[in-house]
């Protein structure tokens, strides 16, 4: 059959599609993390959200219980 003969590319393709479509997402997730821990340190300085009222809770908490 011609379709064996193709088997290995086709492996390769889902391979390659797979572990690119995993590193994508692993790097999504290292970056969300990184950009809370970034937030956090701007508000241990005081540094607040414009979008946020003065007696709200802070962006950190609220972005948790949006999520």
């Amino acid at each position: 059959m011609e379709a064996a003969t193709h088997t290995g590319f086709i492996i390769a393709a889902y391979a390659t599609a797979f572990g690119i479509i995993g590193g994508l997402l692993a790097w999504v997730m290292v970056d969300y993390r990184t950009q809370l821990r970034n937030i956090a340190d701007l508000e241990k300085q005081g540094v607040t959200r414009r979008s946020t009222e003065a007696g709200s809770k802070p962006a950190i908490q609220q972005a948790k219980e949006d999520a």
